[in-house]
């Protein structure tokens, strides 16, 4: 009984000692290991930048179809909204009594002529006569003043002539461009003409068509530095500088078109250049008044480029987070440029050698480290602008 007090006194004692010796130790807290980041390189790529805005479709030419004679309408030769080609008669105005004033001055023109054929025979039997002695010189000015009189009444018969052609000509309204006619404005029987010229119809060509945009101040005089360093003229930049255009409801810019004028001043209120594109328009994919979206490219350039998804943004601008040679955490502030795919221009800010966040962005805090894991960048996509 003794020998098992005394062992169980002994654990005891031995329990106690290792409590008191665990509460003798130190605490120590190890830090967690800094958090994994994904980084990638910039892409290094030759990209198009491209000059955005934004604009409005217009036709080249938009005029009012007009009676030019008074008149019924006789004939109306068109279905509404059709598109025609140039020449094609539209309306008929009747032309019967345009035809008969046509017909007496060609009666007059041929009396004209007979009456001319008499006087140079008179003229020249009184040259002949008094060339004999036999005819006065009164005689032969009369005959000269006959046939110079009739040579100008000949003269004014054909003028009526063809004042009476181009009358009935006016009878017919024909369109004077390709495109298309607006709902007419007038029906069979109506009178039209008179003191005032009456409005037909419309006519509109939709092919080609013109896009007018502007252009910034910042912009123009970009270019025109470019245009400078390379020793181009406006006038060779004109029918030879591509311009691509979409619709609100496109992707892209599908359209293709060429720049055909600038206007040569700045509009001092706007401070912006108007500029026009003229574009193909067989199948009317673009209408007069449509709010396009416009591009122009400019010459090809070297850039860095990185994933969009790694661009942040605060109340001062964009940034990057890159990760410095100690694996630490920067934020760059960057100036951007156009979007190509999925990957962001970056024109200024950031260095080809420089390691930029890409994926746990939320764990990268500036001033701290990381655990950076590198991976291979994805090219962007192909520049369809960019020399081959």
């Amino acid at each position: 009984m003794q020998t098992s007090g005394h062992t169980a006194l002994s654990l005891m004692a031995c329990a106690a000692a290792v409590a008191l010796s665990a509460c003798g130790q130190e605490n120590r807290f190890i830090a967690p290991p800094p958090p994994k980041v994904t980084v990638q390189l910039p892409v290094q790529q030759t990209v198009t930048p491209y000059l955005e805005a934004t604009g409005n479709t217009a036709s080249i030419n938009n005029i009012k179809l007009v009676a030019r004679v008074q008149g019924y309408v006789q004939e109306i030769k068109y279905q509404d909204g059709q598109a025609v080609k140039k020449g094609t008669p539209l309306f008929v105005i009747e032309p019967q009594p345009y035809k008969v004033q046509l017909e007496q001055a060609q009666a007059a023109e041929e009396g004209a002529k007979a009456t001319l054929v008499n006087a140079e025979a008179e003229f020249t039997r009184q040259q002949e006569l008094q060339a004999k002695d036999v005819s006065t010189q009164a005689n032969l000015d009369k005959a000269r003043a006959n046939r110079d009189t009739a040579r100008a009444n000949v003269l004014q018969a054909q003028a009526n002539t063809q004042n009476a052609e181009i009358t009935l000509g006016y009878t017919t309204v024909s369109a004077p461009f390709d495109g298309v006619v607006t709902a007419r404005k007038v029906s069979i029987g109506e009178l039209v003409g008179g003191n005032q010229p009456s409005e037909l119809a419309t006519i509109v060509q939709i092919n080609p068509i013109w896009v007018w945009f502007n252009l910034s101040e910042r912009d123009v005089q970009r270019i025109r530095a470019t245009m400078a360093e390379r020793g181009v003229t406006v006038a060779e930049l004109i029918n030879k500088v591509p311009v691509e255009v979409g619709l609100q409801t496109e992707t892209g810019y599908p359209h293709q078109g060429l720049l055909d004028y600038t206007s040569p001043e700045v509009n001092q209120s706007t401070g912006t250049l108007q500029v026009r594109g003229a574009f193909e328009n067989a199948k009317f994919g673009l209408l007069p008044g449509y709010f396009v979206r416009v591009r122009v490219p400019l010459r090809p350039e070297p850039a860095l480029l990185i994933p969009a998804v790694a661009v942040g943004s605060d109340q001062a601008g964009r940034y990057l987070l890159t990760v410095n040679a100690d694996n630490v955490v920067e934020q760059r502030r960057v100036q951007l440029g156009q979007v190509v795919g999925e990957m962001q221009v970056v024109e200024s800010g950031l260095k080809p050698d420089e390691r930029v966040v890409v994926s746990g962005i939320l764990d990268a805090v500036p001033g701290q480290k990381v655990d950076p894991q590198l991976q291979t960048p994805k090219s962007a996509a192909a520049d369809p602008a960019a020399p081959k």
